[in-house]
């Protein structure tokens, strides 16, 4: 299982993005977890070291941060991935760049490319698994309401392995 940093949002708009959870498995769509929480990941391995904490702590001062959830984005092919984009603001590109940058000591063996500068799309994840006769359904869900504004509040890393949040600062 792979190792995490992410972006965290405020309590409003996580409840937005569980409530989009909520309507997608009433419809029999596999979505996340509720006991995940809504994220969006800036720098992923397959073990970060617990040292990055400490080192991400002078990046804090830069939050809240405005967001917007934007549109629905599908990752993947015949079994789909569902997601909103976090709509690419200077601010928020500048923010994962230097999240990232202060990541990549701690990050073993080596970053996974999709969290690269030149190659990250930031996104919320809505579900996963998605069999192409239920995309249709399920975009329809994911895409409302038009937009979510909100703020992202700060930054965690996680550990997929044990399934454990630790907030930074």
């Amino acid at each position: 299982m792979v190792h995490s940093v992410e972006l965290i949002y405020d309590a409003d708009t996580e409840a937005a993005v569980r409530g989009i959870w909520d309507a997608l498995r009433d419809k029999g769509i596999p979505s996340q977890s509720p006991a995940s929480r809504p994220h969006t990941t800036v720098a992923v391995a397959e073990r970060i070291s617990p040292e990055v904490d400490s080192a991400l702590v002078p990046l804090l001062d830069r939050f809240p941060l405005p967001c917007r959830l934007g549109a629905t984005l599908l990752f993947g092919r015949s079994a789909a991935v569902l997601a909103r984009l976090v709509v690419p603001t200077a601010e928020l590109l500048r923010t994962h760049r230097d999240v990232y940058r202060a990541c990549l000591p701690f990050l073993a063996p080596k970053p996974l490319p999709h969290t690269a500068a030149d190659q990250w799309t930031p996104h919320v994840t809505l579900a996963r698994h998605i069999a192409p006769a239920r995309l249709a359904t399920a975009q329809r869900i994911a895409g409302r309401p038009d937009e979510i504004v909100g703020s992202i509040v700060g930054l965690r890393r996680w550990e997929g392995d044990k399934k454990v949040e630790h907030l930074i600062g």
